[in-house]
């Protein structure tokens, strides 16, 4: 990690742009996919966390974001309400499908019923950084002169209210979500109470249950208007009894018989070398992995290398953090290892961040493609971020990468709900059930249906960027003075609409 004087660690990227067109690795267009790209040589979590949430996303150390009205096949962001997600029918014979072959060793015919997880490796241009080596630089002695910032413009009275307030928990009801769409209509803004998984409403009825509960209400008037008091009527049923979803960690745990023949175990590994788990295990998942690129993905083995395990997999911009209000693993890169019968058989690798678990990745034996293991994780993922939270309030999401609706095969991602979906205009997050139809009609679409509402983080002065300058950190309106006038200033100012202004005053931008 870059740190100065004070111990002050520091996001360090190079900047790389995107005019030209890249292999899309979803509709195999060889020129339509269009990102911009920066490689990071480090980077705190919660800058990386404010970045995915600007609908960044990295593969390796290299962090891109698609040009969403430009690529042929727009990535948008989607996010899961852990804690209110609730399995589908079809998650739950997910965890049937695993529960029989643990219990009974079975293993089901045919292939996996259709959950590809994306590969991110596919979308990107360049993903090395230049020749000149700035890494070199963090172990330097660096010069910090941000005391040179010129003045930031004055704080609005909206800006200072929206400060006052905080940032948004939640953003199902849009309404009361400042995150969320003004404007839009009251049906679909305000959910009557009882509609939805939301533990803090009253909670649905089955149709069944209130015809019996109305049987027995009516049985129990006619006993008392015949005055027979000597039939004892049955309880009514409890609603909260009856209706009261099984929580996810049920199913799972159900999932995992006793006594059975096979025994499956997940086991957390924070991805370093200096891990002796992770040493231990590392040369079976770089097995495990080109079996799965091969098979799965169709990679020749030139692609699926060691090397190229290590560059997308395990090298990570990400340092391992810990905090006094954080999960007691810290945050960072882990694996996160499925062990069956003491082996491994699936790997999920994924980034622990101040607000959520976002998964990067997941690869498994081919021989076990019938189990559905790419749902099977990302139920597991979502139980550990539950796990999470009682540890770390805040961290209540888990992100799944970027949902593509234009690809039919990337939309399973929709159906861990409640989710919601980045706007790529204005960075508010919007429930999929309202984007859905506005992705039938154009690929692209901005989610938020205010006119009026524009990014909060929009950048207001370049200026106050951070560049890092012959080890020595200042802001570019010094950078460029120093220069006499930079001819970066178009590459610099489209950087920094890109971060955010609150990134760009944070984040090192490298200039040679």
């Amino acid at each position: 990690m870059l740190k100065m004087a004070g111990s002050k660690s520091y996001t360090m990227v190079e900047y790389f742009g995107g005019d030209s067109g890249y292999r899309c690795g979803y509709c195999k267009n060889d020129e339509g996919n269009f990102s911009h790209g920066m490689w990071s040589h480090t980077m705190t979590v919660q800058d990386y966390q404010d970045l995915i949430d600007r609908g960044w996303r990295r593969s390796g150390k290299y962090v891109y974001k698609p040009k969403m009205n430009k690529t042929c096949c727009p990535q948008y962001t989607i996010r899961c309400h852990a804690l209110k997600f609730q399995p589908s029918k079809s998650h739950k014979k997910v965890l049937k499908k695993i529960s029989k072959f643990i219990s009974k060793g079975e293993l089901p015919k045919g292939t996996d019923d259709g959950e590809p997880m994306d590969s991110v490796c596919d979308q990107a241009g360049p993903r090395e950084p230049s020749s000149v080596g700035p890494f070199k630089v963090q172990r330097a002695a660096i010069t910090d002169i941000q005391n040179e910032l010129p003045e930031r413009p004055a704080t609005t009275q909206a800006e200072k209210a929206e400060a006052a307030d905080g940032p948004p928990t939640d953003c199902v009801t849009l309404r009361k979500d400042p995150e969320h769409v003004a404007g839009e209509p009251t049906t679909a803004g305000a959910p009557r109470a009882g509609m939805g998984a939301d533990p803090g409403r009253p909670p649905c009825r089955k149709a069944k249950d209130l015809r019996k509960e109305r049987r027995l209400q009516k049985e129990q008037n006619r006993q008392q208007s015949e005055g027979d008091a000597s039939i004892v009527s049955p309880t009514p049923l409890n609603p909260a009894q009856t209706t009261q979803p099984k929580p996810l960690e049920d199913f799972i745990n159900e999932s995992l018989p006793d006594n059975s023949p096979h025994r499956l175990e997940v086991r957390l590994v924070p991805v370093n070398f200096k891990d002796p788990q992770f040493t231990a295990s590392y040369q079976q998942s770089v097995v495990l992995y080109a079996r799965y690129q091969m098979a799965i993905h169709g990679d020749d083995p030139s692609e699926c290398s060691e090397s190229e395990f290590r560059r997308f997999l395990c090298d990570s911009p990400l340092e391992d953090e810990h905090s006094p209000d954080g999960p007691e693993v810290g945050y960072g890169s882990f694996h996160q290892q499925y062990l069956l019968d003491g082996r491994i058989v699936a790997v999920g690798v994924i980034d622990i961040l101040p607000t959520c678990v976002s998964s990067v990745y997941f690869y498994y034996h081919p021989d076990f493609a019938s189990l559905s293991l790419g749902s099977y994780s990302a139920l597991r993922e979502i139980a550990f971020t539950r796990q999470l939270q009682k540890q770390s309030p805040k961290l209540s999401f888990y992100y799944l990468g970027f949902y593509i609706h234009s690809c039919p095969k990337m939309r399973y991602k929709g159906q861990y709900r409640p989710s919601d979906l980045l706007c790529p205009e204005t960075y508010a997050w919007v429930s999929i059930e309202q984007c859905i139809p506005q992705l039938e009609n154009s690929r692209y679409a901005r989610f938020n249906q205010d006119p009026e509402a524009e990014d909060s983080r929009v950048l207001k002065e370049v200026g106050r960027a951070l560049v890092l300058h012959r080890r020595t950190v200042m802001p570019y309106a010094t950078y460029s003075r120093k220069r006499k006038g930079s001819s970066d200033e178009a590459e610099v100012q489209q950087y920094a609409d890109l971060v955010g202004q609150d990134c760009a005053e944070r984040i090192l931008l490298y200039r040679a």
